[in-house]
């Protein structure tokens, strides 16, 4: 079983840098701190610490234990805050994935609906690939994962997939950009630089696809798997970008760039991602029906 108290002592040690400060933080000596993290070490027969002249490093098998051991009393922290609070004042915990690909603006909006409900409610949002995102969902570090891709039939993980929405795209550039290419869309895109999503989006090929079904070829740019990287290029007037069209206006307003046009033959579609079939949650519950109800309709 492994010693959690000194498990405790190395993640301060690791955090502070150094036992002297460790020691100042937990009131204890420095035999004591040291002594328990060398039984830590002796348990497993491998160091966590070497000392570089009066200064302790991290070994690798150190800094491959840290991140452990920051979720473990991170949780701990939050299990001790639980537990202090009065039946009334408890707030549910919804721990939310987000696949990198998924537009800010939408995951806010889709999230949005959580913060009305009867019940206070604390959301850790984490942003990751997809598959590490599954992984953690898998073992229940994740409550929910949001995606633009339902569950992978490759992933040998139990998950169940519902579609929130899908909606068309839009076009847009800074009005400088505008002016060349603002008339006759999609034909105005014939040589106009062009910031497209990445591979790992499920968008791209989509989009490719259509135009080479209108016998189009725009200057591709950038690639992009972020969607907030590839707006801040387009702020910036380095080539037409593309977004959601359910979020068109507010690209306008918090990028100050026009719109060019917009289609529905190309759509988006987002994901809710969890490993049960029947949703009990309520903040997974208050995402679906606000999506469908608010954000999306119905095609």
């Amino acid at each position: 079983m492994l010693n959690y108290r000194q498990l405790h002592y190395f993640w301060v040690v690791a955090k502070t840098g150094s036992i002297v400060r460790a020691c100042e933080q937990l009131n204890l000596t420095p035999q004591t701190i040291s002594g328990q993290i060398s039984l830590l070490e002796d348990t497993y027969g491998l160091p966590l610490f070497r000392r570089v002249g009066r200064q302790l490093e991290l070994t690798e098998t150190g800094r491959q234990v840290l991140p452990y051991a920051e979720q473990i009393f991170q949780l701990g922290s939050e299990l001790e805050s639980m537990l202090r609070m009065a039946p009334t004042e408890q707030q549910i915990l919804f721990r939310v994935g987000v696949a990198d690909v998924v537009p800010k603006s939408i995951v806010y909006r889709l999230i949005a609906p959580t913060m009305e409900l009867d019940k206070p409610i604390r959301i850790t949002c984490r942003e990751d690939k997809l598959d590490r995102l599954l992984a953690d969902l898998a073992i229940q570090r994740l409550d929910l994962v949001i995606s633009d891709s339902p569950m992978p039939s490759h992933l040998d993980i139990k998950g169940f997939s519902q579609k929130l929405g899908e909606c068309g795209i839009s076009f847009f550039a800074t009005s400088t950009l505008a002016k060349d290419y603002a008339e006759n869309f999609p034909q105005c895109l014939q040589g106009a630089p062009l910031l497209i999503p990445g591979p790992e989006t499920v968008l791209r090929s989509r989009l490719l696809r259509w135009l080479a079904e209108q016998q189009i070829q725009p200057r591709i740019v950038g690639e992009f798997d972020d969607s907030a990287l590839m707006q801040a290029f387009g702020q910036s007037g380095i080539g037409v970008f593309i977004a959601p069209s359910v979020i068109a206006h507010e690209v306008m307003r918090q990028f100050d760039v026009e719109l060019i046009g917009h289609t529905e033959a190309v759509t988006e579609s987002f994901y809710a991602i969890t490993v049960e079939r029947k949703i009990r949650h309520p903040g997974i519950v208050a995402i679906t029906e606000g999506a469908r109800r608010e954000l999306f309709t119905p095609r």
